[in-house]
């Protein structure tokens, strides 16, 4: 959850209590005030949801972009180690034609 949700989440619950003192007491003004906290607060929260999904999708794209890349790695470094066991083994039959 971050800031936003959290604001979002806190302005709404102000809202209602802003709304039911203004019903209380009879006061338009008050209620109304506290129905558009909590409006301003649903549209906060819903902004931090959407943050969080954002993020969400780039860390999940991150990861598989650092896994093709961890791939792509250890191919390279296989191909190297089987061009250096063949050059090696090329060596050693070289070696052994001309030894003796």
């Amino acid at each position: 959850m971050n800031k936003d949700q959290v604001e979002g989440k806190f302005d709404q619950g102000m809202g209602k209590l802003k709304q039911g003192v203004g019903e209380a007491v009879h006061s338009e003004n008050l209620a109304n005030k506290g129905v558009a906290d909590q409006a301003k607060g649903a549209a906060k929260e819903t902004w931090g949801k959407a943050k969080d999904a954002a993020n969400t999708a780039a860390d999940s794209h991150r990861d598989e972009v650092n896994r093709g890349a961890d791939q792509n790695r250890n191919k390279v470094s296989q191909s190297i180690d089987n061009a250096k066991n063949k050059v090696n083994e090329k060596i050693d039959d070289f070696k052994q034609r001309h030894s003796a």
